[in-house]
């Protein structure tokens, strides 16, 4: 089926180095793409740059601040000069958990920055590239947060709720110039970030009770809808937040 493939097409996805971001990158790879890592750290974006080349994949790196706009656009605007950037997966984001009658400040502007304000960078700066030529794909990584919360991380809903009005957004100014802009909106997986969390007896037990499927998300099983979305199978999907959650969001 040649329109889920990637062959050609360049992607650039943001806190890549490992964790959801480097499964992704690995599912496009697969797919045919060539992947430009970023993270702030270049010896972690080499190792994962490795990493991936030695499964023949085509990988650059690209390290930034995506909390910094000047830094992102002249990253970006460099880059281009050498490839044109065809999708780009907003994947950076962090979290920090406390009471919120308690929630330091300093805190919620991180998270504010890091997740929400990235995402307008890196997807402004790709999206006046893209929109002069006229095409292009944007995936915002959203969260089961979106739409739901959690004692102790409201600023972190807040920041995937705004993720997802963000997207809408984007495409509705977007789309006529030819750009797909969607979200993916993960559930639980196992990552190093939720390694605590898994090793909780008590938590894994809601969370098998909360999931229909009853179990952890594995990474490799979002690549399957970033490939979707990157792709010109989904021509005529914007502005859409697709929940790969196990059908958490799905019932009560």
């Amino acid at each position: 089926m040649p329109d889920f493939g990637l062959s050609g097409r360049v992607a650039l996805i943001t806190g890549s180095s490992k964790g959801i971001g480097y499964a992704l990158a690995e599912g496009l790879a697969a797919a045919g793409a060539r992947v430009v890592l970023n993270a702030r750290s270049l010896g972690a974006l080499n190792a994962a740059a490795e990493a991936l080349r030695a499964t023949g994949a085509k990988v650059d790196v690209l390290p930034f601040d995506v909390t910094d706009a000047e830094a992102v656009r002249t990253a970006v605007d460099g880059y281009e000069v050498t490839r044109p950037i065809d999708i780009l997966i907003n994947n950076a984001g962090m979290t920090f958990r406390s009471p919120l009658e308690d929630f330091p400040v300093e805190e919620f502007d991180r998270i504010m920055r890091t997740n929400v304000y990235s995402a307008f960078h890196v997807g402004q700066a790709c999206a006046r590239h893209m929109i002069a030529r006229g095409r292009g794909k944007i995936i915002n990584i959203a969260s089961v947060q979106t739409a739901l919360s959690r004692p102790g991380i409201a600023p972190y809903a807040a920041s995937k709720g705004a993720i997802a009005n963000l997207t809408k957004g984007m495409a509705t100014d977007w789309a006529r110039h030819g750009l797909n802009c969607n979200a993916i909106a993960p559930g639980y997986f196992e990552t190093e970030l939720t390694a605590a969390l898994v090793a909780d007896p008590a938590f894994t037990a809601w969370l098998e009770q909360r999931t229909p499927q009853g179990r952890w998300g594995r990474v490799d099983e979002l690549q399957g809808a970033a490939v979707f979305l990157a792709s010109d199978a989904a021509s005529f999907v914007n502005g859409h937040t697709l929940f790969v959650d196990g059908g958490m969001t799905a019932c009560v």
